[in-house]
């Protein structure tokens, strides 16, 4: 498998369900800005979007959007138990918080890397933020992750999304058990193995 990246954005979600996964696959480096990839080809070639990430699968099928892949990624590896079994409730409520983490956080906060946006509509992005945050604090005051007892993909996901916080200048303090959570998911060896391949790992 390959999977098309670019260092810190979501598709270091499925580079992290890959590493807990286990699985053979290869990084092909995207500059998403130039819509490039490393050995000189148009991205759009690969995903007609122009976005990451897209995990080209060993038959050549290209598999789009982060929730469709990470969910492929851990119904390749039922033993790792990345994701609950498929027709589950648990797995739905894996759907729920995958969709959630799409549409309220991930869209959200992305617009804020956007230097064109007005100041007041960036002000009124992080209020939304905040109070989606608000409502996840409940869900991991009892629990290690939002599962449960178990890292699942939705966890690689909500990671990778609440990392652009110091990079945007959103302040994670007035929320200490998310700050927790994630000093606990980023301690995992596989989320390490993640970071240093994209190079976001500091001595």
């Amino acid at each position: 498998m390959k999977l098309y990246y670019s260092p810190g954005a979501c598709s270091l979600s499925p580079h992290i369900a890959l590493c807990e996964a286990g699985l053979s696959f290869e990084l092909v480096l995207v500059d998403i800005r130039q819509s490039s990839i490393e050995d000189g080809r148009d991205y759009h070639s690969v995903n007609p979007f122009g976005y990451v990430p897209a995990l080209e699968l060993d038959n050549g099928e290209i598999l789009l959007e982060g929730p469709a892949i990470v969910q492929y990624i851990a119904d390749q590896v039922l033993d790792k138990q990345l994701a609950p079994s498929a027709g589950s409730l648990d797995r739905y409520r894996l759907q729920q918080w995958l969709n959630f983490i799409s549409t309220e956080l991930h869209k959200g906060l992305g617009t804020l890397f956007n230097p064109a946006l007005p100041d007041d509509a960036g002000e009124l992005v992080k209020s939304v933020f905040s109070q989606r945050l608000d409502t996840l604090v409940p869900q991991l005051e009892t629990r290690a992750f939002l599962l449960g007892d178990t890292f699942t993909v939705a966890d690689g996901y909500l990671f990778t999304v609440l990392g652009w916080c110091p990079l945007l200048e959103f302040d994670l303090s007035p929320w200490p058990v998310i700050k927790a959570y994630m000093e606990r998911i980023g301690a995992r060896p596989a989320v390490q193995l993640a970071l240093k391949e994209e190079g976001l790992l500091t001595e």
